[in-house]
């Protein structure tokens, strides 16, 4: 795995080697991630965004948003194994300044301790129903922006979960499939 453009591009990230199914941690492939931000540099929401990688596995995800202009990313995930791949990946990437860590349950994170955030990613175990969950909880703990935008990454195209969230696009790499929402605060 290695961040695919942008400030960091060609940094490679902690190995996990083909994931690490007793922890949940199946991290997503160089070829999608090239994809799925190819789709977000489509609509303009990377640069200047408040990351929230729910579920964030190696940080990954996150990790490749900052190096394309995001402003800041909060990596949320409470396994053991993950928080010390996302510490060893952001300091691989020299970015501490620009994120931060929070060991919390993702369907239960509690009040957000910082701003708001705009750009979402959702990458929960898949089968188990825990997306849903950690969306609504997010919106709950006010994690979520006013018209932030969502990805969720499931085994299945996932639909919003509520009015406040509208369905913009949906994609299947493999076995996954990546569902793009919108979000407008009621």
């Amino acid at each position: 795995m290695r961040i695919i453009a942008g400030q960091f591009r060609g940094t490679a990230l902690a190995s996990l080697g083909k994931g690490d199914p007793a922890a949940h941690l199946r991290p997503t492939t160089d070829r999608v991630r090239e994809s799925l931000f190819n789709v977000l540099a489509n609509h303009d929401v990377i640069a200047g965004a408040r990351v929230l990688d729910l579920f964030a596995g190696t940080g990954a995800l996150g990790l490749e948003a900052l190096s394309r202009g995001a402003t800041h990313v909060t990596f949320v995930d409470d396994g053991p194994r993950a928080l010390s791949l996302i510490k060893q990946n952001i300091d691989r990437v020299k970015a501490r300044a620009a994120t931060s860590v929070e060991r919390r349950d993702a369907t239960r994170p509690g009040p957000c301790p910082s701003p708001p955030h705009d750009l979402i990613f959702l990458d929960p175990p898949y089968g188990k129903g825990l997306g849903q969950r950690a969306l609504e909880a997010a919106e709950a703990g006010g994690w979520i922006a006013p018209e932030a935008f969502v990805i969720w990454e499931e085994a299945a195209p996932q639909m919003p979960p509520s009015p406040a969230y509208s369905l913009i696009d949906q994609r299947k790499y493999g076995d996954s499939f990546i569902t793009l929402m919108g979000f407008a605060k009621p």
